[in-house]
């Protein structure tokens, strides 16, 4: 019998499989919770973009962009910080529904696609980025569900009453014969739901914030709630000086996001997040 650090009165269940086949086909529940995870975001995006004075459906045209592009950046992000997994069979670092995909590389390789399709359109991308921030950290917290299922990037051994259950052949070596782990997609899950609502209670009702600050808030929120969640992790990670390479990021990232709310405090709100198409221009026939 797997042993515990003290006596287990309740734990948290792990699914008993993240693949159900349907006939031929398989279901990926992490696949599942990616793709919920985008609607969602996509759906809140969409409506505090029409509040802010947007067009409908330009949320929409832009995940068209940005999502393919924040996938990539998240796998790469993972295959980067977790290389020995793909050192012998490099061709597995395609297999994205096997899991593992890097939040910070989706975030940057989606906002870099969200740059993209802004810039091309004449979309105020910092109006955009705060319209779009709650919906993404919402869209986070569903895509950690997805970490549940596939019973991975869990916690250190804990006792608590919602200590997560692994299976033996999900856990390190080192920890083989414990039972309960915490649940570190449970942390992160509930730190974006609460990043959501400071967002918009702060950003929206009370400070009002405009010009990318709505987005940096979130991301300096983030960023704040990974590191302490990164403090409890056991999967392999590249390090450096013995610190986890998502930790050099993650304090970066914080740093780059404070300093933009502090170099953007009082600039309000844009007037127009938008332009209006552009006019066709004549061009003269050729004689």
């Amino acid at each position: 019998m797997p042993r515990a650090l003290g006596p287990v009165l309740a734990s948290i269940p792990s699914p008993p499989r993240a693949v159900v086949h349907v006939g031929p086909f398989p279901l990926r529940a992490y696949a599942f919770c990616i793709i919920l995870g985008v609607v969602v975001a996509v759906v809140v995006g969409e409506r505090r973009w029409v509040a802010r004075g947007g067009t409908r459906g330009v949320v929409g045209d832009v995940a068209t962009v940005c999502v393919p592009a924040g996938i990539v950046g998240a796998r790469v992000y993972h295959v980067i910080t977790s290389p020995e997994r793909y050192l012998h069979d490099p061709v597995a670092a395609l297999f994205v529904w096997q899991g593992g995909l890097g939040i910070p590389g989706g975030i940057l390789g989606g906002a870099l696609g969200a740059w993209f399709y802004c810039r091309r359109h004449g979309i105020s991308v910092a109006a955009f980025g705060d319209a779009i921030a709650p919906g993404v950290a919402l869209a986070q917290a569903v895509g950690r569900l997805g970490n549940w299922f596939n019973q991975e990037l869990f916690g250190r051994p804990t006792d608590l009453p919602w200590g997560l259950r692994i299976a033996p052949r999900f856990r390190p070596a080192q920890y083989a014969d414990v039972a309960t782990f915490h649940p570190t997609f449970l942390y992160e899950l509930l730190w974006n739901v609460l990043v959501v609502a400071v967002v918009v209670t702060l950003a929206d009702r009370r400070w009002r914030l405009g010009h990318g600050r709505a987005f940096a808030l979130y991301l300096a929120l983030y960023a704040t709630g990974r590191l302490w969640v990164e403090a409890l992790r056991v999967d392999d990670a590249s390090r450096f000086f013995g610190i986890r390479l998502n930790d050099y990021v993650m304090t970066v990232v914080l740093l780059g996001a404070v300093t933009y709310l502090v170099a953007r405090r009082g600039s309000g709100r844009e007037d127009v997040v938008q332009r209006a198409e552009a006019e066709p221009v004549a061009v003269p026939s050729q004689a």
